[in-house]
């Protein structure tokens, strides 16, 4: 393979963004004797004429058809949003209510701020919120990534939009509007990637087809990825083409710019974006080690990330969950470990490898110390929930810490699933996924061996020429996105929320590579049949094929999708929310389930006990405390903790109490029975441990109305779903 490879080296040379051409030989006559002026002066003369104009007019082309792509797909996903919900349709309470779990927690900060006086009340009461946890008062802005929906608040007021558009609709447009800035970003990339905007329009395609696993956005609108993703993909559109040889200066200058600003407005977005930029910082540090992207431009990289993680935390009040980030500390460890390793690129090929490892193991010390000393520094507890999570995921031992079982019971937060694969099959996106990552990681591995023996090499012209031929082989910009894919990759297999992250850059990466005449190249001579001929109709024939045949596979089923009109149908959660709104103080308390009050706190405004952002140590032992309203607990102790947090109302749910949704278990009455050291229901193994406890669960048992249930709680309202129930408000001594 290692001859093969050196073989097509000597007869390539770069032609595109990713790949290269044949290395002209001299031809006999002329060309033999031509002075290297007279050649210059011909490319010079020849680059001037037709081909300049047939490239502009290809890149106009190819720029409108990205915009047209994105905006289809913003328009797309609208009208599925539309045609699902009937969404201009309905009630104000029920657009509300679809907004589900915390994605109505996030909206409603948008209302607040639309409702509140003045824009400087407005953020006054986010300053000093008491409402969205009973008896506390927090900084939302510090605690929560919500500068979007007051931004977006603050326009909506000075803009005067509302005899334009209804508030909700203008959020709405927002978020589609952002899917359009996500497909143009990933179309550019791919476009860079291969120099072939036919490229960018294949992944484009492939990523509105694979719908259901590229993005969740029409049935999640406010959810914080949904506002971050189109931002971290401009982000990887402007490292693509950051990472590129030989930029002028002016170029390199405005792409780290813009790798700054879209890496800032990722990182206030979400309050995940420490993980996914651990995640790039570990591919660019891999990529430094193997020498297959220079120094200087991952340090820059590096640095993009700890001044945006800083301003972050700035603007959200100094947030020390950022401060104590993981990717933080390995940045910080990753530079110092290189400027004591100076010599780690020097030595024979034996000699480099084991420096490598042991860098690779001092670097991972030294994060996992330097992280340790920063969060006992500033005593933070705030993540602490992931890493038991994935310490139980992975095997690191059994738990039986509630928070953590709540995510490992959780199918989201599973394996990525069979079907997945299957829909991925059907769009044909898998298996040239599979091709052309058998081709391009066997190429990479190529260069990383090559990389870590040149410089063994006594010559040092030696050297520089190895150095060339690698780049040629496998240039920086498409490593980058080679190892981005692997990891993300990696993550999405064993995490299937984290596949969104993943898919779209599959198809972008895909299509880049099969576009592409570096790839083609390398195939062809590897079946013996490669000709430049060959290479240039496959080039185009292939991914003209895979579009002719998703057109007449998908657009019947595109078509008939966009023709089934449905209705949103909730008309128990519609009825608990209006006799909220009518029969209950605007001051009253109530506690429930996190997705039932997020619910809650938007259709109505009451103040509520917990929700279902859960960065935050306290309020997820207060969330536990509050669901012993499903545990075996007396009602003497359910009602004392009720009445620590100032609870008015309780909220309880058949789905929850009498839950068939998951396995004996990962039902939540379940992990709270393990969590208070009671056997489970049902027939079933139990820990040896675990004890009967001497009370009934509480959600049944209050249904009865008898002492000493009726002496702390009265219902006030019933329906299929609900039951809500009012504490009394002094103990009453039973007769």
């Amino acid at each position: 393979m290692s001859r093969a490879v050196d073989l097509g080296i000597s007869e390539v040379v770069q032609r595109g963004n990713m790949s290269f051409l044949k290395r002209r030989k001299a031809a006999k006559g002329i060309e033999e004797h031509a002075r290297p002026q007279e050649l210059d002066e011909r490319l010079k003369e020849k680059s001037t004429n037709g081909p300049a104009t047939i490239k502009f007019v290809s890149f106009l082309i190819g720029g409108l058809i990205g915009l047209f792509l994105g905006s289809v797909t913003s328009v797309y996903i609208a009208t599925l949003h539309e045609n699902d919900l009937w969404f201009s349709a309905i009630q104000e309470v029920e657009q509300e209510i679809s907004f589900r779990t915390e994605c109505g927690l996030y909206y409603s900060y948008y209302k607040q701020m639309l409702q509140a006086p003045t824009i400087n009340q407005g953020l006054k009461e986010l300053l000093y919120d008491n409402k969205t946890e009973s008896r506390r008062t927090i900084n939302l802005l510090k605690r929560m990534n919500i500068y979007q929906e007051v931004i977006l608040s603050i326009l909506y007021r000075t803009l005067s939009l509302q005899n334009y558009v209804a508030p909700v609709f203008f959020y709405l447009y927002t978020v589609f509007g952002l899917q359009a800035l996500y497909v143009i970003s990933l179309y550019t990339t791919s476009w860079l990637l291969s120099g072939n905007w036919m490229s960018g329009a294949l992944g484009a395609v492939w990523y509105i087809l694979n719908r259901i696993d590229t993005t969740r956005v029409e049935f999640t609108i406010p959810l914080r990825e949904n506002w971050s993703l189109p931002f971290f993909a401009m982000q990887l559109m402007a490292i693509t083409y950051y990472l590129r040889p030989q930029l002028k200066p002016l170029q390199q200058m405005l792409s780290f710019c813009l790798i700054m600003a879209s890496t800032f407005l990722f990182c206030i977005t979400w309050q995940f974006n420490q993980f996914i930029l651990l995640i790039q910082a570990a591919a660019l540090f891999s990529l430094d080690c193997l020498d297959m992207v220079p120094h200087s431009k991952v340090a820059s990289l590096y640095l993009v990330h700890v001044v945006s993680l800083l301003l972050v935390c700035i603007l959200q009040f100094n947030n020390s969950m950022l401060l104590g980030s993981l990717v933080l500390s390995f940045i910080l460890a990753a530079l110092v470990v290189r400027c004591f390793q100076r010599n780690l690129k020097s030595g024979t090929f034996a000699l480099r490898v084991v420096k490598l490892l042991v860098h690779l193991v001092v670097v991972f010390l030294l994060t996992v110390l330097t992280n340790n000393i920063i969060k006992r520094i500033l005593g933070l507890e705030s993540d602490e929930h992931i890493f038991k999570f994935l310490k139980a995921k992975f095997g690191f031992g059994a738990t039986r810490d509630f928070d953590a079982k709540l995510y490992l019971c959780e199918e989201a937060f599973g394996l990525l699933p069979h079907d997945t694969f299957q829909r991925l099959l059907h769009t044909l996106i898998l298996p040239s996924y599979l091709l052309v990552l058998v081709i391009t990681v066997t190429v990479a591995v190529i260069v990383a061996i090559r990389n870590l023996s040149c410089n063994s090499c006594s010559n040092p012209f030696q050297n520089s020429a190895v150095k060339e031929e690698n780049v040629i082989m496998l240039r920086p910009d498409t490593a980058y996105n080679l190892i981005h894919n692997i990891l993300f990759g990696l993550l999405a297999l064993s995490t299937m929320r984290m596949k969104y992250l993943w898919t779209p850059h599959m198809c972008i990466f895909t299509s880049a590579t099969i576009c592409n005449n570096q790839f083609w190249s390398l195939s062809l001579k590897a079946l013996r049949l490669y000709s430049p001929q060959w290479v240039r109709v496959m080039k185009f024939a292939v991914p003209v094929l895979i579009c002719f045949y998703l057109y007449n596979e998908f657009l019947p089923k595109i078509i008939a999708e966009l023709s089934d009109l449905r209705e949103f149908y909730d008309p128990d959660t519609v009825e608990l929310m209006n006799w909220i709104n009518v029969k209950t103080s605007k001051d009253a308390v109530f506690a429930g389930s996190m997705q039932l009050l997020a619910g809650i706190k938007l259709c109505t405004g009451r103040t509520i006990t917990n929700h279902p952002h859960y960065e935050d140590k306290i309020l997820r032992d207060r969330t536990k405390q509050i669901y012993q309203i499903y545990s075996k607990r007396s009602p003497e102790e359910v009602y004392s903790i009720l009445r620590l947090y100032g609870t008015n109302y309780i909220v309880l749910e058949d789905s929850i109490c009498y839950e068939r949704r998951h396995s004996r278990g990962c039902r939540l009455r379940d992990l709270l029975d393990v969590a208070n050291g009671h056997v489970m229901d049902d027939s079933g193994a139990n820990d040896a441990d675990l004890k009967t406890s001497p009370s009934p669960r509480f959600c049944d048992e209050i249904k009865s109305h008898a002492p000493p249930y009726s002496i702390y709680f009265t219902r006030v309202f019933k329906n299929k779903t609900f039951h809500v129930y009012k504490l009394k408000k002094k103990k009453m001594a039973p007769n």
